[in-house]
């Protein structure tokens, strides 16, 4: 009688070993943004508390773990609209959301050498947290709108556009404090006109 073969179940990760994960994932962002693509794995691991095979098991090659890093920061940012969308008033989880985008920028700016080294041009490898992202914006502003927060012609992009503009052309190291302004003057020149 012929065997049927069967799909491997997908279980979901022990909670001990997401937590794990985790803090790979901080401790690497830190290290990469201050010592680059050859930042030192087994470092990683031992700040991480963990030993260097449950590393590697979470993440087989370092531009495995560096992709996991860029990912991970834009995932929390899209993910973080549901959150501010259900606690919090239209303008103040826009605005919210925002604050959060520049922090984003500031730590892609940190590990934007070591991506480039190893991957190239990281957007072609996460043109779908791109995506996830775009849709938050897109979201918490047709919310605003909804409300009759934000005036209808605003396009979301161009809050973004704003944000990542500074940072671009940012030549002090303070320019986040300058783009959290930035933020509030955005928010109050979208207002509806009278």
């Amino acid at each position: 009688m012929p065997q049927k073969h069967r799909k491997p179940v997908q279980r979901k990760p022990r909670a001990d070993a997401e937590r794990n994960r985790e803090r790979i994932l901080d401790v690497a962002k830190e290290a990469f943004a201050r010592h680059g693509a050859n930042a030192s794995l087994d470092d990683i691991a031992k700040q991480a508390s963990v030993g260097p095979g449950t590393l590697y098991r979470h993440f087989p090659t370092r531009e495995e773990l560096l992709r996991s890093v860029y990912r991970s920061e834009l995932e929390k940012l899209a993910a973080a609209e549901q959150k501010f969308s259900r606690t919090m008033p239209p303008v103040e989880a826009l605005r919210t959301w925002l604050m959060l985008f520049v922090d984003a920028i500031a730590a892609k700016q940190l590990i934007a050498p070591a991506l480039n080294t190893l991957l190239g041009d990281p957007k072609k490898v996460f043109e779908a947290s791109y995506a996830k992202m775009h849709q938050a914006i897109r979201t918490l502003v047709k919310r605003a709108v909804d409300s009759g927060d934000i005036r209808r012609d605003l396009e979301p992009i161009d809050l973004l556009h704003a944000l990542v503009g500074v940072s671009n052309v940012a030549t002090s190291h303070d320019w986040q404090q300058s783009a959290k302004r930035l933020v509030d003057i955005l928010i109050a020149g979208s207002r509806p006109l009278e």
